[in-house]
């Protein structure tokens, strides 16, 4: 049986994620609002969103694609906070939690990912044969019978 999304360690850790990147993004200043921390909040939602979405989307094909839009908005994550850093919003004390978070993260979404790949590539380079019976002298070959 499957788990679902919120059973997924880098589900929970990216919602702890999002959560810090909230708290942090209060103190910016309020013509930020619909810039940096708006951009912040959404890309910091987006990994967790993305990862239940593939998760939900029921093929290993779809969760890896996810993944990777999920890796992909931690990257912008990552970029927006050392801006936010740089322009001075965002204290030491806040970006490092931010981005060591945004490391581990990435990392579960690059290990997930990569398990995903190895069982998806053993299931479409090995698929499961049928299981053929021996031909005996008195049974004609059939179909079934020949080499893929």
């Amino acid at each position: 049986m499957n788990k679902g999304h919120k059973d997924l360690r880098v589900w929970q850790q990216a919602m702890t994620l999002a959560e810090t990147v909230y708290q942090a993004t209060k103190t910016f200043p309020s013509d930020e609002r619909f810039g940096l921390t708006s951009q912040m909040r959404r890309a910091a939602v987006s990994v967790p969103s993305n990862i239940a979405e593939g998760r939900g989307r029921g093929t290993d094909a779809e969760f890896i694609r996810f993944c990777r839009i999920a890796y992909g908005s931690l990257m912008e994550l990552e970029t927006q906070a050392e801006l936010a850093h740089r322009l001075g919003f965002l204290p030491n004390g806040s970006l490092a939690p931010i981005m060591n978070s945004c490391i581990e993260v990435g990392r579960m979404l690059n290990a997930l990912r990569s398990s995903l790949v190895a069982g998806h590539r053993s299931s479409v380079v090995s698929p499961r044969l049928p299981d053929r019976q021996p031909i005996t002298d008195d049974r004609q070959p059939t179909t079934d019978d020949r080499q893929p």
